[in-house]
């Protein structure tokens, strides 16, 4: 089977408590879909935890507003280690999340009539479209950008929909951005550019001298969730005149606080594989054949680019569609690259948390 990257299925979100932060995230991006929600120890991945298994509990949440959802993910064996230095611009690692919204200027008046914390002011990117930045309750900083690729309207007052994206932190421009270009398929680059810029300003060391490189792809994401995931953009920034950049997880284990991981659903899991192998990306983490999420199903993968970031696979093999019924999909019997029919998609929406 060929390698497809059918989008972005979530971004990890290391939390303290994730039934408190989860309600935020319902109020001000309408995550309000739980595809699962899972308690297990987590025995594959003891290369990030310290060399021990520990317990945690996983949650994963969607907009049917489209866009990719976040898996909110909480040590219960331990504490959720807070970084215990300030996190800043040019640090390596995932460093805010990209939100995509309906009306970026509408976003921005309800996120500060609600309360949130807004950091800077409403701007415009260096492409030339408005875009904020916030802080959730827990000090993560999300992107609030123009939206692209919309599959339900569901009328949520904050124009929020999913994950967008996001913006990655690297050492070296020209050694990092071989893996999202070739690999991850974010062959169009929509702008390059180096220097000082206002939207950005009011992040920590967000006035020093970088350099943006902002990602994208021109052809749609093909695969059974494509066209809920949509289309989405990666930000590559790597700080010029800062001789202190830290890794923003230094001393710290996967799942704790803060982005974890940025995860693909993809098929094509072995072609992948190989592919990663030959250019300097083996897989540091492999389920091999399907794990069991409780609720969902199927083979995951990570490798960790040039910095370390910690990128994830998952080849979906099972999803509950309706839990209530017992109704799920078996997306091994499908063929590679085929859209899930729409009114599917939409019976997923009924899994809808209410406030």
């Amino acid at each position: 089977m060929e390698k497809i990257i059918c989008g972005i299925q979530q971004m990890g979100i290391g939390v303290p408590d994730v039934q408190e932060i989860w309600k935020w995230y319902r109020k001000f991006f309408g995550v309000d879909v739980r595809v699962f929600e899972d308690a297990a120890e987590a025995p594959l991945m003891t290369k990030y935890t310290g060399g021990k298994v520990h317990k945690r509990t996983a949650s994963l949440a969607l907009s049917m507003q489209g866009g990719g959802g976040f898996e909110i993910w909480q040590y219960t064996s331990r504490s959720t280690g807070k970084s215990k230095f300030e996190i800043k611009l040019g640090d390596y690692g995932l460093y805010s999340c990209r939100v995509k919204s309906r009306d970026v200027a509408k976003s921005y008046t309800y996120f500060k009539e609600n309360g949130a914390k807004i950091i800077g002011e409403l701007s415009k990117a260096p492409n030339g479209e408005l875009s904020f930045f916030c802080e959730d309750p827990n000090g993560n900083i999300f992107n609030v950008v123009d939206g692209k690729g919309w599959f339900k309207d569901t009328k949520h007052p904050s124009f929020c929909g999913g994950v967008a994206g996001t913006l990655i932190g690297v050492s070296d421009m020209d050694k990092s951005i071989g893996l999202y270009k070739d690999i991850l398929g974010y062959e169009t680059v929509v702008y390059d550019k180096t220097g000082t810029f206002d939207d950005i300003g009011g992040l920590p060391e967000g006035k020093g001298k970088v350099r943006r490189v902002l990602l994208s792809h021109k052809e749609a994401r093909k695969g059974p969730f494509a066209r809920l995931l949509g289309p989405t953009q990666i930000e590559l920034i790597q700080s010029l005149d800062r001789e202190d950049r830290r890794n923003i997880f230094e001393n710290r284990f996967w799942g704790d606080w803060g982005f974890i991981h940025l995860c693909f659903d993809i098929q094509g899991m072995d072609e992948l594989q190989k592919e990663c192998e030959s250019k300097g990306y083996p897989f540091t983490v492999d389920s091999s054949n399907t794990f069991d999420m409780g609720e969902a199903g199927g083979r995951f993968s990570y490798i960790e680019d040039f910095d370390g970031t910690l990128i994830e696979f998952v080849e979906t093999h099972k999803v509950p569609i309706m839990k209530k019924i017992g109704w799920y999909i078996n997306l091994k019997k499908k063929k590679p690259g085929k859209h899930l029919p729409n009114w599917i998609l939409y019976a997923m929406g009924m899994n809808k948390i209410k406030d």
